[in-house]
């Protein structure tokens, strides 16, 4: 079985996704924002292994910890799309510029592209580039689960912030009408912040897409 624990980390409480096989016992990190030590503990917990780092984009809050958390795993940085590039290298600057500290520029070890495959144990994720929020920011499908791992595109009752540099509001909506709305309306999906939702309940009763 595919399983997920939620660690919120940093003032954002941005939701770290502790995603694993429960009989393989393999894990990834979703967007370790901060607080490694937060998500290593939760880790040991768990009694996982890690074998990767997945960055659904390069915002501060769901990659400032990223470095960290590949020094603190031994594994590889995975994703975003390389649009985000801009955005990763200049993490500590943005987190300097909200007085925020422990958070570092990050680079990952493999870029990721709309259609990739990835694996956590015998369980295969989809990679979907759905810019709008981030340039390069991408969501992770596992069509087996039906379970999304939607970062900061689709919201239960919002969506994305489109304010942040390089956010477009027209992009953001024309990525999830061609990307998200196309699945299953029984999908369940753990966005960046905020509780899990469907992509049935959102297509019905979030405001910004009627």
């Amino acid at each position: 079985m595919l399983q997920i624990t939620i660690v919120p980390v940093t003032e954002y409480q941005q939701n770290c996704s502790i995603v694993y096989d429960d009989e393989l016992r393999l894990a990834v990190v979703v967007d370790p924002g901060g607080e490694v030590e937060k998500i290593a503990a939760a880790v040991t917990e768990l009694g996982v292994t890690v074998e990767a780092i997945w960055l659904t984009h390069g915002h501060l809050d769901h990659a400032g910890g990223a470095e960290a958390a590949k020094k603190q795993f031994g594994v590889e940085i995975i994703g975003s799309h390389i649009a985000d590039k801009m955005l990763l290298d200049n993490i500590e600057t943005t987190a300097a510029g909200y007085g925020l500290t422990g958070m570092y520029n990050a680079s990952p070890d493999r870029w990721l592209e709309d259609g990739d495959l990835l694996q956590i144990g015998e369980h295969e994720f989809q990679v979907l580039h759905c810019p709008g929020h981030a340039p390069g920011h991408v969501v992770f499908v596992n069509h087996a689960n039906k379970l999304i791992l939607m970062g900061d595109v689709l919201f239960k009752g919002s969506i994305g912030r489109t304010d942040l540099p390089g956010g477009d509001h027209q992009t953001l909506l024309n990525s999830i009408s061609n990307k998200i709305l196309t699945l299953d309306d029984d999908y369940q999906f753990i966005c960046g912040h905020t509780p899990p939702s469907t992509i049935g309940d959102e297509r019905r009763t979030n405001p910004f897409l009627q």
